[in-house]
């Protein structure tokens, strides 16, 4: 299954939640959310920085990972912006493959 990084930055009400709940709630919840999708919670950790939170997802899809992401947000508790990972091999089949390409102004 393709994988997914999300970085969740959350809101003040967010943070408050988290502290009501502790951390491994939020990451229970965020485990039944995406088993609830057909995907798998592979890694769950808290951040300083701008972003509070990272997940690393396995899905079956885009439009799964939309949902998630989707669903996360529309809680209101945090932003969330979701990175689509490449992995060695498949990286080694875009090496192979050739595109025409004319650069703006060339």
């Amino acid at each position: 299954m393709p994988k997914y990084l999300t970085q969740s930055s959350l809101t003040p009400e967010g943070v408050k939640g988290t502290l009501k709940d502790g951390g491994t709630a939020r990451r229970a919840a965020i485990e039944r959310l995406a088993e609830s999708l057909g995907m798998r919670l592979e890694a769950f950790y808290y951040a300083f920085g701008e972003d509070d939170v990272y997940a690393i997802l396995d899905a079956p899809d885009n439009a799964t990972t939309a949902a998630y992401s989707m669903t996360v947000s529309a809680a209101g508790t945090s932003r969330v912006k979701t990175v689509v990972l490449i992995t060695p091999e498949e990286m080694d089949e875009v090496s192979k493959k050739r595109a025409e390409y004319r650069a703006p102004g060339a």
